[in-house]
């Protein structure tokens, strides 16, 4: 794999300092150079080309590198910016740091200066960009028939999907909602031998209790007042192929002991006829709620339960496959920028922060909507955690609410500890999204 080129861009209107920059950096290997003395053509190549380092000059005739810094900050939050002044003050070292700058470098300066002041910059940016392409491959290759997961969990499923899929005939997936049930359906539906048939989708909480025989059986006309005309149900419209019940829990028990019958004997009748109809459907249930409680609580046929559970999968919470979210929020971001056609890339290491540690509740739909949302906000290339939806963060993290009695120490110590298991123990890793060095990450863990 070859690795892509750190971009740095040095806009400043004196010639003899850009030639001072291209000769101290222009022979590093893996940097694209671009140097330009024009303020408003500089803006329109960091807009276009997205570089990882700027570095810009505080004066420029009537430019302000106060006024640029905003906008590059703008137009990319995780873009290094470096100030270059004859000028320096506190005031303007601070008020710089407020607007995203990461440090000032003070005029006349040497080559040897600059590369020390640079080269930790774009060694950074080089990890970064190939932590990006590794990335990149392991979505794909941790890709399976539409659904991603690279954490034992998501392969337990994988494995389960492969071996069931040539040969059932009924089977039951569990999990909370969001968790991606009918993609599981989907991909029962290609790896079967039934491929080639359709694959009819009943969501039966959206059926009134009333229209599930007419729904799942079909009618005849006349069978009642509004049956104008004769109409085939989903089981009769899945032949050949996969009908897919989702929340199967929501099937009223009369309803039930029809689809046990159907189920068993892939026969059925039709509201109002006396004619016997055969069929080859295969069955994928889904339900967010456990199918055994349900059948303690008299709420589901017990036979029906076990007619339809001989293979039962389970798809974890996305709390439980927590080493799953840098390649979901990949792919979500790739899916967003091509619907919207914006140029988004990737997101800030704030925003990864906040989005490692958040519960999520409505798993991997939630996470779908925070990215779809956030893509859709931001004006830059990477996301921040400005852009996340104002519901993203809870009370806690808006309002005053109760405070966590914990020395700081021990906090960070958690913070750290979540965030490496989060990314299954890659210390590298954890300490870009920490925004620390190696060294202060071992620390923070080390500490007591």
């Amino acid at each position: 794999m070859k690795s892509r080129n750190v971009t740095l861009v040095a806009i400043d209107d004196d010639p003899e300092l850009l030639a001072l920059v291209s000769a101290a950096l222009g022979g590093e290997d893996g940097l694209e150079l671009l140097t330009l003395e024009d303020p408003v053509e500089a803006l329109e190549v960091v807009r276009r080309r997205r570089p990882q380092i700027v570095l810009v000059d505080l004066m420029m005739g009537e430019t302000s590198g106060m006024d640029l810094l905003e906008r590059i900050v703008r137009i990319d939050p995780a873009t290094d910016v470096i100030l270059m002044t004859a000028y320096y003050s506190t005031e303007s070292a601070v008020e710089a740091i407020q607007k995203g700058a990461c440090g000032y470098l003070d005029k006349p300066f040497t080559g040897e200066q600059l590369r020390a002041r640079v080269s930790p910059l774009i060694a950074e940016a080089k990890r970064r960009l190939r932590t990006q392409q590794l990335d990149e491959q392991l979505l794909e290759t941790n890709r399976f028939e539409g659904i991603i997961g690279r954490s034992p969990a998501m392969r337990e499923v994988f494995a389960s999907i492969r071996r069931v899929a040539p040969y059932f005939r009924t089977v039951l997936i569990t999990g909370a909602t969001g968790t991606g049930k009918e993609l599981v359906a989907q991909a029962f539906h290609r790896l079967s031998p039934a491929a080639k048939g359709p694959l009819v989708v009943c969501n039966c909480a959206a059926i009134p209790e009333d229209l599930f025989e007419s729904e799942l059986f079909g009618h005849v006309r006349g069978a009642f007042t509004s049956a104008t005309s004769d109409k085939p149900g989903m089981f009769e419209t899945a032949n050949g192929g996969i009908l897919f019940l989702d929340e199967i829990g929501e099937i009223p028990l009369a309803a039930q002991a029809k689809l046990l019958r159907a189920v068993q004997s892939q026969e059925f009748q039709r509201i109002g006829s006396t004619v016997l109809r055969k069929v080859d459907t295969r069955i994928v249930c889904a339900t967010n709620r456990s199918p055994r409680k349900e059948v303690e609580l008299k709420n589901f046929r017990e036979d029906l339960y076990f007619r339809i559970s001989m293979i039962e999968i389970r798809l974890p919470r996305l709390t439980e496959r927590r080493e799953d979210l840098p390649l979901l929020v990949s792919h979500f971001i790739a899916h967003f920028a091509r619907q919207y056609e914006k140029p988004v890339e990737g997101i800030t290491r704030r925003a990864e922060a906040a989005i490692l540690r958040h519960p999520w509740a409505g798993n991997v739909r939630e996470l779908e909507n925070v990215i779809g949302y956030a893509c859709m906000m931001t004006d830059s290339a990477k996301i921040d955690a400005c852009d996340l939806p104002p519901s993203f963060f809870g009370e806690e993290e808006t309002a005053g609410g109760e405070v966590e009695m914990i020395p700081l120490e021990e906090l960070e110590r958690l913070h750290a500890r979540r965030v490496l298991d989060a990314v299954g123990g890659d210390k590298p890793r954890a300490a870009a999204i920490l925004g620390v060095s190696r060294a202060t990450l071992y620390r923070l863990l080390q500490s007591k």
